[in-house]
């Protein structure tokens, strides 16, 4: 019959101890976590099909696989701290420290790989999305302000042109004039002169 408590072993063992693992956890409440996504090159398939590459795998490939013998078992690996050929290595388990570690990858009864939060957690994915689709097709409208309601004198001669969303003036923030395009930078080959 299973506890219900997470096991630790080998060099987390001390991590049993109620307090050890507050401890250990306690630098994380105190971080400020900041998510940065910007959209992706590719367009969203592309995020889909890398994401569906790790949501839907086992622990291991049989492509890793080398072999089986009574040593144990022997796999491929990246040895992500070494360059070239080297960060390309093989190692042997036996294979009962193979399957421990294989077991670890399987999650337990009840729990779910992929879980969704905000917008499209399931309890209210529907009524959310639905009121998303709402407030982003309801455009704020809001009067251009009449001349005459300003203390501005300048106002009347204001022919800065109004914005089609809000009907407020349009803030100019550069004119391109036509023969002073932007430029991209110079060729890789170009030197600086002194």
């Amino acid at each position: 019959m299973p506890t219900r408590r997470l096991a630790f072993f080998g060099e987390i063992k001390g991590l049993r101890h109620r307090e050890a693992f507050a401890a250990h956890l306690a630098p994380l409440s105190k971080k400020n976590w900041f998510v940065y996504a910007k959209p992706p090159f590719a367009g969203p398939e592309a995020v889909l099909a890398y994401l569906a590459r790790y949501t839907h795998r086992v622990a291991i490939s049989n492509s890793r696989l080398v072999s089986l013998d009574e040593r144990g078992v022997t796999f491929r690996y990246k040895d992500y701290r070494r360059n070239g050929q080297a960060r390309y290595r093989t190692m042997t388990l036996s294979c009962d420290e193979f399957i421990r570690r294989f077991l670890l990858h399987i999650l337990p009864k009840g729990f779910h790989r992929i879980r969704h939060y905000g917008l499209l957690a399931s309890a209210g994915c529907k009524t959310n999305i639905a009121r998303a689709k709402e407030l982003i097709a309801a455009i704020p409208e809001v009067e251009p302000l009449a001349a005459h309601d300003t203390a501005d004198p300048d106002a009347t001669t204001d022919h800065r042109p109004l914005c089609p969303c809000c009907g407020g003036r349009m803030i100019i923030v550069e004119v391109l004039v036509r023969a002073g395009a932007p430029r991209g930078p110079p060729p890789s080959g170009a030197g600086i002169r002194i």
